[in-house]
């Protein structure tokens, strides 16, 4: 579980983040949503630890990350995963190699422990057919698979996703939404994925918090989120005519 709490967070005299506090449970797919430039991303950031807020208190488990000292972080960020937008992978390494580079960098694992877990972590994102391939022979979608397989091979405790369908078609999206949330309950970790696909919210959203100019306005799961009364929530939810056909669907069977 991560708890942030009173999180307030400027740049120069902009301030972007208001007095933010929330609890990211463990294993459930926790999500931030918000319009761009909402704050939601220095969010993310501040609870990696890639952003430092002026106030509050970011908890792992109860372990305050902004009171630790280098040796405590360096320990905290072996038990966590990192899925990047742009899947971050390296070029000039293999699948398998790019998958095998956290293990190499972090542990004392022999190379044929490191290749054997990382050979696992690959078959449970259905990659092992693709282990000697290189990143630019495979999809964008596949790339996900492999950046999904290299932020789980050090079995991580918690696991952060930024924007993980950015650039992806619907149906590839869907396929990489059911794995986060299928590797979240199978490991039971604490997911947190940083989004703006309603379709995401709404196929894996189990708990949602919800970002407007900075501050947390609304939070609740995939099946409250439609019924909000929240004015801000609904203009982001129902900015697109699907979407505006899914509310008048409900509107109409009266929920």
């Amino acid at each position: 579980m991560i708890e942030v709490k009173n999180i307030n967070k400027s740049f120069d005299d902009r301030q972007v983040l208001f007095d933010i506090s929330a609890r990211f449970d463990k294993g459930k797919t926790n999500l931030i949503i918000g319009q761009s430039g909402s704050g939601k991303t220095v969010l993310l950031k501040s609870i990696i630890g890639l952003r430092t807020p002026e106030t509050g208190e970011i908890l792992y488990d109860g372990r305050n990350s902004l009171a630790m000292n280098a040796r405590q972080i360096k320990e905290l960020r072996k038990e966590i995963g990192m899925l990047f937008q742009g899947s971050a992978l390296f070029d000039s390494e293999t699948v398998l190699g790019n998958v095998m580079f956290p293990l190499r960098m972090h542990t004392n694992m022999t190379y044929r422990d490191c290749k054997k877990r990382a050979e696992f972590c690959l078959d449970r994102v259905n990659l092992h057919h693709a282990h000697n391939l290189y990143p630019s022979e495979i999809s964008g979608g596949m790339q996900k698979r492999v950046a999904i397989a290299r932020a789980i091979a050090l079995n991580p405790k918690y696991l952060f996703c930024d924007e993980p369908n950015s650039g992806l078609d619907p149906k590839t999206s869907l396929v990489i939404d059911e794995l986060l949330s299928d590797i979240t309950h199978e490991y039971d970790m604490t997911t947190i994925i940083n989004t703006h696909d309603m379709n995401s919210v709404l196929g894996i959203g189990e708990h949602i918090i919800f970002i407007n100019k900075g501050r947390l306005e609304w939070e609740g799961s995939s099946s409250e989120i439609t019924t909000s009364t929240n004015e801000a929530l609904e203009d982001f939810i129902f900015a697109t005519p699907l979407f505006k056909d899914v509310k008048g669907y409900l509107v109409s069977q009266g929920r």
